[in-house]
């Protein structure tokens, strides 16, 4: 299957690698404070459970010490903000993606349309985080994925994880032909819109059981929580059949590929990184212990965060680019709980930004089942808190990850407009404002000596695929922008080429903001 996506620069890579070097966040950088308003404490700890490489207790001398950021503006809703409706017993492990100006969920429930009966996934969208979360069909939620009959997921499909990458979805899922041991295991499936999907790689898992192990528990391969960074796909997922699995017998485990399918070039994560292995069926090393766990990479704090349950909640534990060391301390979104967290995230799976605040606050909002009564069926309810007392602009690349998307006045009385670790030099403000989330009112001063990577300049000439899009020739190179509009405000002139012309020309990043 091709994978269709925005064409990135070498600048992000790049500066991710630079970032794997140091500290994501040195104690002279951030340093702990608290916010205004109502605050959750920062939780030291925050019973983060250990890594279980045997080799994480002897870190070295040179690893930073974790920074203890700050936390404010808890919030929670006041009850369901989503639930499959009728007689369904349970709703949990969501998924969630701000897509477009909207939230959309998709998560297990029981609704009788698998057949035989098992788990089905369900969708419902919303304008609020906080509620009104409804199917596409108007009705509480709608059944978008179940089981093929005499599959390995026959009987039960459940756990997704839904990323975006340009134009298409993919659902990372746990699929089950029965309820017989380590008969979990994950597959793959894709949409254009999110609702209709077609089983990937096959129809068959991207990932079994390791069968490494036998430790009592048998759950088997399941739990995926997928993301996408520089170029690949990342799977973080529970093997209870795994070396290295935790007192409860399960790993949470990763691998990445550029493949999708995780077919080819898979490297699964080591105690020194990301390490070429032969297929999926690697289990080297386990970041957490934990069931049901869910990440994102966030740009801000230039770390993973991973977020699992814990007695008061869900924790949340942060690793650095090559999983070497936690560059900040765990915290604590408190609050009850039943089954594990869905973290809002954008289409790619990185953490959406503050549009107030993209140099020193990080929000972090998740959706969690819990439960009306001892017995009752379990609902989703939000919870969140905003992360504070960092500087992610004091230095040039952490300030070109946390900013991308958004524009500043530049030192030349022009707009610069940070698009995949680089600076895009525009001449018309108006012409910026359809492009940038927001327009900053002053210079970042860390970027005051960043060369822009290249120069939008008035009347620019434009390219057009008819349904396909509109982009700039800058420097010879293609730069796809949303709509017409952009060009007629810049006083282009758009000349429609075919299909073999457009794919012709070498591709700069797409000017179209991060993906929302």
């Amino acid at each position: 299957m091709r994978v269709t996506h925005r064409r990135r620069s070498a600048a992000v890579p790049g500066i991710l690698l630079g970032l794997a070097l140091i500290a994501a966040c040195t104690p002279s950088v951030a340093s702990p404070q608290g916010g205004g308003g109502p605050t959750i404490d920062v939780v030291p700890g925050a019973e983060a459970s250990p890594s279980a490489d045997p080799k994480q207790d002897t870190a070295e001398a040179s690893e930073p010490e974790p920074v203890a950021l700050g936390t404010a503006r808890g919030r929670h809703s006041g009850g369901t903000v989503a639930a499959g409706g009728g007689d369904a017993p349970y709703n949990y492990a969501p998924t969630l993606l701000l897509d477009g100006g909207r939230y959309r969920m998709w998560w297990c429930s029981q609704l009788g349309i698998a057949n035989p009966p098992g788990d089905d996934i369900l969708l419902a969208e919303s304008s609020r985080i906080g509620g009104g979360f409804r199917g596409p069909d108007g009705k509480a939620a709608t059944p978008v994925f179940s089981g093929r009959p005499g599959a390995f997921d026959g009987m039960h499909t459940c756990d997704p994880s839904v990323i975006r990458v340009g134009g298409t979805y993919f659902m990372y899922y746990t699929g089950a032909a029965g309820d017989h041991a380590h008969g979990n295991a994950i597959g793959l499936a894709t949409s254009p819109d999110g609702r209709v999907w077609t089983r990937a790689n096959g129809g068959q898992p991207i990932v079994r059981s390791a069968r490494h192990v036998d430790n009592g528990n048998t759950y088997g391969a399941g739990q995926p929580a997928a993301l996408y960074l520089a170029g690949h796909f990342y799977l973080l997922f529970t093997d209870t059949t795994g070396e290295y699995t935790g007192h409860n017998g399960a790993g949470q485990f990763v691998l990445r590929s550029p493949d999708p399918n995780f077919r080819t070039d898979v490297q699964a994560l080591g105690s020194n990184g990301f390490e070429d292995v032969a297929d999926t069926g690697a289990r080297l090393r386990s970041v957490v212990d934990a069931f049901s766990a869910d990440w994102m990479w966030v740009d801000s704090l230039a770390a993973f965060a991973i977020a699992h349950e814990t007695s008061k909640g869900t924790t949340i534990t942060f690793w650095d680019l090559n999983f070497q060391y936690q560059p900040y301390e765990p915290l604590l979104v408190p609050g009850a709980w039943a089954e594990g967290p869905g973290l809002v995230r954008r289409p790619d799976g990185h953490a959406p930004g503050s549009l107030e605040d993209p140099c020193g606050t990080q929000p972090i909002d998740l959706v969690r089942a819990t439960r009306h009564g001892r017995f009752g069926p379990t609902n989703l309810r939000h919870f969140g808190l905003d992360v504070v007392g960092f500087d992610a602009c004091a230095d040039e690349g952490r300030a070109l990850l946390a900013l991308d998307g958004f524009a500043m006045p530049s030192p030349r009385r022009t707009i610069d407009l940070v698009v995949d670790g680089a600076l895009v030099r525009i001449e018309r403000r108006s012409v910026a404002e359809k492009l940038a989330l927001r327009i900053l009112d002053e210079p970042v001063p860390a970027l005051a000596d960043t060369e822009p990577a290249a120069h939008l300049e008035p009347g620019a000439e434009a390219r057009r695929l008819p349904g396909h899009g509109v982009g700039f020739l800058i420097d010879d190179r293609l730069w796809q922008v949303h709509s017409d509009d952009v060009a007629v405000l810049n006083s282009s002139a758009v000349y429609d080429v075919s299909e073999e012309e457009w794919n012709a020309y070498e591709r700069g990043p797409d000017l179209l903001g991060p993906p929302r």
